[in-house]
């Protein structure tokens, strides 16, 4: 099972059938079940190196997408996890710039149901992933059935599907709900959660009826599916390189994603049962460079998508373009000025950063020529700065050890600058939000804090923040280590949580096709 076909051949996937978002299904396209090799969806489960397409058609589907209805032969720019995860959740925080419009629906809060492609797709791609995901569940439980796999290798499969529906939902949680939180026992809207496979116009029909369920209940599906997909999947160690081992979901990548969904959740507690697994399975590398520079072969990482010259989001979405060779996003100066970041510190060194023009940009994408960094989804530090901030919540002060092990690798002197125990959890929870938001810098992860935190009791935001202005790279003279950004006029103003955009509105793709979607619209919308 590890020797899977190679992705860039995955254009002739035969699980092409599950190109179309439920919302622009209808009978005439649905019915049209011929992929583009003409092999049907049988045959696309009859022998086992159909299955590896079928498998491999859902990767091509998390990392490239279809953006704007594109074709298969044009790029999807990266809907919705190959790229547009990372830019997207950067730009609704504060700590990097849009420095054109490319960004700027997102940067500035000025969505719509209709006409913000940005949100469109990445509701409508999303959505496409899963409809891959539960195809490939049934599919592969038959071939099993009929013995064109083994049970082992198909649950395997089963697990990765599992793995990418949970993600797929949780990551649309963030963007078309309020969080956890938001309510006592999380009653308020999710997102529908979609579990079968829809293929036919009768599925369509019934599709069509699914209402959004409660974020409560989403929660428990998401965690139902990644424990079920931990016990299906096979460990790193089973698979046949260090690199199928990062770019294929594993046992490992389905517990450290349940540390972030635990997070969320703010169930601190299984956070911490979750992360303890995988104690001894990851070590951070000594430089904080090395995950980037060797991006499918390092110790760290736990679970990314790969691109290849011939395979990537493209000039229009791939990371290396966009961060660094277009410099369409540039890193912000009120995080870049925060005195709790040293100005010592090796993340901020040149390996890791560029200075370009009047502005910083990351360099953590590095390949700008053929575009085949890896999307870094989920690196062992997330995993250790979520079991500190976990520990810290607790009271437990063993929160020092795994703040530290993070932070220490990129001070230049460790034995004088490292953390000691701070005087109350507060403080403690602050400073693992602080490296959270320097660790993770062009990683898409900033969202997903600001959207766990809203209401916290410890370290409340307050809705969307202000952020520098919109549509130009910041200006040299802005960036000055140690002296605080005020935003000023013609910056972004923040936005309030109580403000209706907050949340992104159900595209209208979605809620003409889907009358009881329609009438669930967010407020506001």
């Amino acid at each position: 099972m590890n020797k899977f076909i190679n992705k860039s051949k995955i254009f002739i996937a035969i699980t092409s059938i599950a190109l179309l978002a439920f919302t622009s299904c209808n009978e005439e396209n649905v019915l049209n079940l011929e992929p583009y090799n003409q092999a049907s969806e049988d045959a696309a489960f009859s022998t086992r190196e159909n299955v590896i397409l079928s498998l491999n058609g859902m990767y091509q589907a998390a990392q490239i997408g279809q953006y704007n209805n594109a074709t298969p032969s044009q790029a999807g720019r990266g809907y919705p996890f190959g790229a547009a995860y990372f830019q997207q959740n950067d730009m609704r925080g504060e700590d990097m710039v849009n420095t054109a419009a490319f960004y700027a629906v997102t940067y500035i809060g000025s969505w719509d149901p209709a006409g913000a492609l940005n949100t469109v797709y990445y509701w409508i791609d999303t959505y496409r992933l899963v409809n891959r995901a539960n195809l490939l569940i049934e599919g592969v439980t038959k071939a099993i059935s009929n013995g064109v796999i083994t049970q082992a290798e198909g649950n395997d499969y089963i697990g990765q599907a599992l793995f990418f529906r949970a993600f797929s939902h949780y990551e649309l949680l963030n963007f078309f709900a309020r969080p956890y939180k938001h309510t006592a026992d999380a009653s308020h809207l999710g997102v529908p959660y979609r579990t079968v496979g829809i293929n036919t116009p009768e599925l369509i029909e019934e599709n069509k009826k699914q209402p959004r369920g409660t974020v409560a209940s989403n929660y428990v599906q998401i965690l139902e599916d990644l424990n079920n997909a931990e016990t299906f999947m096979y460990s790193k160690t089973q698979r046949s390189t260090a690199k199928a081992a990062i770019v294929y979901a594993t046992k490992e990548a389905a517990i450290a994603l349940k540390t972030r969904v635990y997070m969320s959740k703010g169930d601190y507690s299984s956070v911490i049962t979750e992360a303890n697994k995988l104690d001894g399975k990851y070590t951070l590398t000594p430089d904080p460079n090395t995950p980037f520079a060797n991006n499918y072969g390092n110790s760290e990482s736990i679970f990314s998508l790969e691109n290849s010259a011939t395979n990537n989001p493209d000039v229009n979405g791939a990371l290396a373009s966009q961060y660094l060779g277009r410099s369409l996003i540039a890193i912000s100066p009120i995080i870049w000025n925060n005195a709790g970041w040293l100005a010592t510190d090796k993340r901020r060194g040149a390996s890791l950063v560029t200075f370009k023009g009047t502005a910083y940009y990351t360099n953590k994408y590095k390949d700008t020529s053929t575009l085949t960094d890896a999307s870094p989804l989920i690196r062992y530090s997330e995993v250790l700065l979520n079991r500190a901030e976990a520990k810290a919540r607790l009271d437990n002060s063993t929160y020092l050890e795994d703040l530290n092990t993070v932070r220490n690798r990129s001070l230049a002197n460790p034995t004088t600058e490292a953390y000691t125990l701070f005087a109350n959890k507060t403080l403690a929870v602050n400073a693992i939000l602080l490296e959270r938001r320097i660790e993770f810098l062009a990683e898409g992860q900033r969202w997903n804090t600001i959207h766990r935190l809203q209401q916290d009791d410890i370290a409340p935001t307050a809705g969307i923040p202000a952020k520098y202005k919109n549509g130009a790279a910041p200006l040299a003279a802005d960036y000055s280590i140690g002296t605080t950004y005020v935003i000023k006029t013609g910056d972004v103003p923040a936005i309030p949580y109580s403000d209706y955009r907050y949340v992104w509105p159900i595209p209208l793709l979605e809620t003409s096709a889907n009358p009881t979607l329609a009438a669930q619209q967010n407020p506001g919308y």
